[in-house]
């Protein structure tokens, strides 16, 4: 993306963001599967930064804990006083040492749609300019809230950056806003900051100061315009977040649609940054796809479908379902109105059918549990069919067991296979069967009670009851009385 490496990327992630009216930190809010700082920390990689520095504060072991899960590489500044983003630079600055040789970027924890491209287009401005400093600008419909990019009128030269509460109202009309991107000399970057002042209405320290402060001793100062104004949408509340989440689960629609996807209704599709897709997967309305799903060529998955961490093999149709993580082979179908947690492994050609629950439980190959059935804890071989109604029994109340059954095998309707037992290759069992020893290969397995009827027993028991009046029609119609 540019000619050389950038010495460093600083994140600024020390804020509380009280307007989230929430007890966790907004950087670590996500959308689309990740945090907001995870997706600023990815965009950022994609630079091959030398140092990848995240200034911390508020709730700061919280946010330290979680960037180290996302990226162990990731270095961290604590910013212990909340006083402002020069004062936050600084103490990136530090934690790296001192001055940094090369191009500094800087970017701010809570724009989850900037991208890595956008980055490397301001760092290549920047070293192609030879500028001091580059801020990445965009043209906003609604500049409120942001700090306005006031030009030199005759060369269009950045001349300053004016925060909004600072703004006058000339300054306030301009609607090209600073992104809180920049790429710095890193050599003048720290003198620079040594020089910033705080007499401004939040007694803060600007880094946007930085910008008067090189121009002032002859450094030139440039800019990069943006071509799409959304990627620097900072997030200050609930709202903005969902409005980030939109328009970033519509940048993923359409690229899966442009690589071969059929989307039916992007407006009630939702996908996570780490879904994968095959040529010519078709997802219906009303799915969500979310952690590292992958969704192989020629499935079908949807409608009203929630799948997490969830591999659909080529092929396979997933219908009314909630998966997290399974595996779903090539050709199976599954649901509708299933539930698969976490271990289960649905082999080719396999089926999870209407209401069907299943739990840490490998099928085979072309088997079958078609409806309103629990497997749990179980292996079942290749073409055996389960029969509806069934129970894997896996747990005794302190521990859990395993249930076996071979391939070719035909359990019948409503059984109860109380764990650990194993039902040997081309066995049967009973409709009505509560199975609680082994089954030979083979063999037939009948656990159950003798019927048993008890004549005349709703006469004597339930007389004038609509029962015994219809008993009572049907045997004066069988012995051929009026």
């Amino acid at each position: 993306m540019s000619a050389t490496r950038p010495a460093a990327v600083v994140v600024l992630a020390a804020g509380e963001g009280t307007r989230m009216k929430s007890a966790t930190p907004k950087v670590l809010h996500e959308i689309s599967g990740r945090s907001l700082v995870g997706h600023v920390v990815a965009a950022s990689r994609e630079l091959d930064p030398t140092h990848l520095v995240v200034v911390v504060g508020h709730a700061r072991e919280q946010v330290t804990e979680h960037l180290a899960a996302i990226d162990a590489d990731v270095r961290t500044a604590v910013q212990y006083e909340q006083n402002g983003t020069g004062h936050a630079v600084r103490m990136a600055l530090e934690e790296l040492g001192g001055p940094v040789a090369g191009t500094v970027v800087v970017v701010c924890g809570d724009t989850p749609l900037l991208t890595g491209k956008t980055l490397g287009a301001l760092v290549a401005t920047h070293e192609a300019d030879g500028n001091a400093v580059t801020v990445l600008t965009a043209e906003v419909p609604d500049s409120t809230g942001y700090g306005r990019i006031v030009r030199d009128g005759a060369t269009g030269a950045v001349t300053a950056i004016v925060e909004h509460k600072d703004a006058t109202d000339a300054q306030r009309a301009i609607r090209e806003i600073n992104s809180g991107v920049f790429a710095f000399d890193g050599s003048l970057l720290s003198d620079a900051l040594g020089k910033v002042r705080t007499d401004n209405s939040q007694g803060e320290e600007y880094l946007t100061d930085v910008l008067g402060i090189l121009r002032e001793a002859g450094h030139r100062v440039g800019a990069a315009v943006g071509a799409d104004h959304r990627q620097i949408l900072g997030i200050n509340n609930r709202v903005q977040l969902a409005e980030a989440r939109a328009l970033l689960n519509a940048r993923l629609l359409e690229r899966a649609m442009l690589a071969g996807v059929t989307v039916v209704d992007p407006a009630s599709t939702f996908v996570d940054v780490t879904v994968t897709f095959g040529q010519d997967a078709l997802i219906h309305p009303g799915t969500q796809l979310l952690g590292n799903t992958h969704v192989a060529e020629g499935a079908e998955v949807g409608p009203n479908t929630r799948l997490k961490d969830t591999r659909v093999g080529p092929r396979a149709r997933v219908d009314n379902t909630v998966a997290d993580t399974a595996v779903i082979g090539e050709s199976a179908t599954v649901g509708p109105f299933a539930y698969l947690r976490p271990g289960t492994n649905l082999g080719p050609k396999a089926k999870a059918g209407t209401y069907v629950e299943m739990k840490n439980a490998t099928i085979g190959e072309g088997t079958k549990v078609p409806h309103l059935s629990y497997v749990g804890d179980a292996t079942i071989g290749d073409h055996t069919n389960i029969g509806a109604a069934s129970v894997f029994v896996n747990y005794d109340g302190e521990h859990k067991h395993h249930t076996t059954i071979g391939s070719h095998c035909k359990t019948g309707s409503d059984n109860m296979f109380v764990a650990p037992i194993t039902i040997g290759d081309g066995a049967y069992t009973a409709a009505g069967s509560v199975i609680t020893k082994d089954v030979p290969p083979g063999a037939l397995a009948v656990a159950r009670g003798q019927q048993r009827n008890i004549e005349g027993w709703v006469a004597r028991k339930r007389p004038g009851s609509a029962a015994a009046t219809a008993a009572q029609s049907t045997a004066d119609k069988d012995s051929g009385r009026p």
